[in-house]
């Protein structure tokens, strides 16, 4: 479900010029750096490039891009 909210005019600035070198819509970067705080305030002790490597992860299970382990 879609919800229209307010944001200030300087974070959409600031989307609009990340979200064209990241290619997303300035909605879609609002909510990649959104779902990046959420995980950050829930595990603080984690940084910004594990958070997301594993949102990443996350991303191509979803996508069905996967291998098993296999131990040598």
């Amino acid at each position: 479900m879609a919800t229209a909210i307010r944001v200030s005019d300087n974070l959409v600035n600031k989307a609009k010029i990340h979200s064209k070198l990241e290619h997303r819509s300035i909605t879609g970067q609002i909510e990649h750096w959104a779902k990046i705080g959420n995980c950050a305030e829930e595990n603080p002790d984690l940084t910004y490039s594990l958070i997301r490597d594993i949102l990443l992860g996350l991303e191509e299970l979803e996508q069905g891009e996967f291998s098993e382990y296999e131990f040598d």
